[in-house]
């Protein structure tokens, strides 16, 4: 298999990470919950991606895999989501019978994230399904963890696909909780501890 070649993407990626992020999730069992009308996906998820995570690429933590078929967005300390922009956004487009369990699901998400000390985010990942197998996703992990490391710092994600917790666990990813309300799918919480970078390891 060729190795997936990863750059760290810059302000004129932007909407090649954003169109691979929208094509990603497009099958994601919570943001689907959230947004089960295609056409209102279509719309919405490039804006949610925008406020979720798109300060990454001015951060110079967003990262491409092999022109564009992967992506990922990384939150350095410091930086933080449009968390009111975000909740702005699904308020006027999420069905209103899940609205309540939705934000349900925010506040632990909020409670579960590291908020008393410096640690990397990491709110999206994401393929093209045309080119799922590849091993883009490893390559972006492994990729964006020496520098979470060189910082020797912990990271943080949700993973709101069941079917990938197993790369992040891969990647030293702990499941640290587990978050349902409702009808919604799981969203499960996971935390990497901080560690020192080691030349010539795996992440």
């Amino acid at each position: 298999m060729t190795i997936p070649q990863v750059r760290v993407a810059a302000e004129e990626d932007r909407a090649m990470v954003i169109d691979a992020m929208t094509l990603g999730f497009a099958s994601d069992p919570f943001v689907r919950w959230m947004l089960p009308s295609a056409a209102a996906y279509l719309e919405i998820c490039p804006q949610m991606t925008e406020s979720f995570g798109g300060g990454a690429i001015g951060a110079g933590s967003a990262y491409i895999a092999d022109k564009g078929k992967a992506a990922a967005l990384w939150i350095p300390p410091g930086l933080e989501s449009d968390d009111s922009a975000i909740g702005e956004i699904l308020s006027a487009n999420m069905p209103a019978e899940i609205q309540e369990d939705a934000m349900a699901i925010f506040a632990e998400m909020d409670a579960y994230h590291p908020h008393d000390a410096p640690c990397w985010f990491l709110p999206m990942i994401a393929a093209d399904p045309a080119w799922l197998g590849k091993g883009l996703g490893g390559a972006l992990m492994k990729h964006a963890l020496r520098r979470v490391d060189e910082d020797r710092l912990p990271a943080y994600l949700e993973s709101s696909n069941q079917r990938n917790i197993s790369l992040y666990q891969r990647h030293g990813f702990e499941v640290i909780g587990e978050i349902q309300h409702g009808s919604s799918p799981v969203v499960t919480p996971m935390l990497r501890p901080a560690r020192e970078l080691r030349t010539g390891a795996n992440a």
